[in-house]
């Protein structure tokens, strides 16, 4: 009885993720993306960082692959808290644009800074995987 039990759970779950259109991958994967730059986990957010990335801050500012994980693992940006109060993706043959709202709360260079931001997310299918190719945030007033 446990080894159907299992094989149906197991199933479900397959069917489950299977069933999971495009779209919702890769909001699943934006939200991801955010969690981990909270939690600063480098390893999981520099795999779904394009190697080209142009990463746009609410303030102008713009940075690289590079220039974003190092501003995160030095301090200099500090992810807290980070809602998205609204998302949605819409897919392009290789290509997914995502646009959503959110309450960003980070610290840069020391300053504490709670931000309320609309933002777009370029994702880019290579290989089979979705990567964040490109990202600019605007304030809201």
């Amino acid at each position: 009885m446990k080894r159907y039990l299992l094989t149906a759970i197991s199933l479900i779950v397959t069917f489950s993720i299977r069933a999971q259109s495009p779209e919702q991958a890769v909001l699943e994967l934006s939200k991801n993306k955010f969690d981990w730059m909270i939690r600063m986990k480098y390893d999981s957010l520099e795999s779904v960082l394009d190697d080209r990335l142009l990463f746009v801050h609410s303030n102008g500012l713009a940075e690289t692959k590079p220039e974003l994980i190092q501003d995160i693992k030095s301090g200099k940006l500090r992810y807290t808290n980070i809602q998205v109060l609204e998302a949605s993706a819409r897919l392009y043959p290789t290509t997914m644009i995502v646009n959503g709202k959110g309450k960003f709360t980070v610290t840069l260079e020391g300053n504490n800074m709670e931000l309320n931001l609309s933002y777009t997310e370029v994702y880019v299918q290579k290989d089979g995987k979705w990567l964040l190719a490109s990202r600019h945030a605007n304030r809201l007033p």
